[in-house]
């Protein structure tokens, strides 16, 4: 039996001209990423969605905006993807304009153990 293909984002198209697909992991992967860069206020439907980290890639660096981005992330991650993923470890850091989130976390529906660093920037 195969296992199933998700669809992959952003939506584009393979090589055989059909939507391009992309594994469970990868899928996960891609959520984890528009919740960290997603404004909250950019969805219209859901103008609830993300976590604002981009917002405060400009802030001056402080002991006070580490903890804010923990926060900030950790908990729109549990939120909007906890019955996907557990989230093990966590590190958001802010160098110039970028952001540096060193995230390891464990997918509920397989027991897999990843560990990704999202980088990301001012649009």
């Amino acid at each position: 039996m195969n296992s199933p293909l998700w669809i992959d984002f952003p939506l584009h198209f393979d090589a055989r001209g059909r939507t391009a697909e992309t594994s469970y992991a990868d899928h996960v992967l891609d959520m984890i990423k528009q919740v960290l860069f997603t404004t909250p206020g950019e969805r219209v439907n859901r103008q609830d969605f993300g976590c604002g980290l981009l917002d405060l890639v400009f802030e001056p660096n402080s002991v006070e905006l580490a903890a804010t981005l923990q926060a900030t992330t950790a908990g729109a991650l549990q939120r909007w993807l906890g019955d996907v993923i557990t989230v093990q470890r966590l590190e958001v850091t802010a160098e110039e304009s970028t952001l540096r989130v060193d995230l390891s976390y464990v997918l509920v529906e397989t027991g897999e153990e990843r560990t990704e660093v999202i980088e990301g920037g001012i649009r």
